[in-house]
């Protein structure tokens, strides 16, 4: 279970690693993913099936272990248009920052059919497209819209959960900036 987020009436963003059987490390057939847009209890504002799936170029998987976090991005097509009257895809933005406060808006393995909106966390360290965050996340949460939420603003979707770590004893998440690849993997989706 992974969560994704619209970005286009037809396009999905989410964490490249969702499209790999953990038990295998073969890639899924993108048909067989259903995105079930603003799931909340039983029912979704829209479910469609994707058709397409690209991978970041230089994202390699690995069950275990590091996996190329940095590079943890994949664009969904989707079988059909999302009407934006249904779900306003979000807006992106690329320049996410130490020390800038963002929201993780998830679905988990225990909250599988509501999403939960984790307020209020930081970017504790940016490397390259790598954000270290104070987010909570748990598992489930891989492919979460990571948010800029300011007053009177729509909100700006500025990376997507990639793993749960460890630093020393904090609890953080780390997830993969959007920059400038991202136009690439959108272009390609089509």
């Amino acid at each position: 279970m992974c969560t994704g987020a619209l970005v286009a009436p037809n396009l999905v963003l989410t964490a490249a690693h969702c499209l790999f059987d953990p038990r295998t490390g073969a890639r899924v057939d993108p048909r067989s993913i259903w995105f079930e847009a603003g799931l909340s209890g039983r029912r979704a504002v829209a479910l469609r099936q994707v058709s397409k799936a690209v991978v970041h170029p230089q994202y390699r998987y690995r069950p275990s272990g590091t996996h190329q976090i940095g590079n943890d991005l994949a664009v969904l097509r989707l079988d059909r248009p999302i009407s934006s009257r249904e779900i306003v895809p979000l807006a992106m933005h690329t320049g996410a920052e130490r020390g800038d406060m963002l929201d993780v808006m998830s679905y988990t393995q225990h909250h599988a059919t509501r999403p939960r909106l984790k307020r209020s966390c930081s970017v504790l360290a940016r490397k390259s497209r790598t954000l270290v965050m104070s987010c909570l996340v748990d598992f489930g949460a891989s492919g979460s819209p990571v948010l800029e939420l300011r007053p009177g603003q729509a909100p700006r979707l500025v990376s997507v959960i990639s793993a749960k770590a460890a630093m020393g004893r904090r609890p953080v998440s780390i997830g993969t900036a959007l920059d400038s690849t991202l136009s690439d993997l959108i272009r390609r989706a089509g």
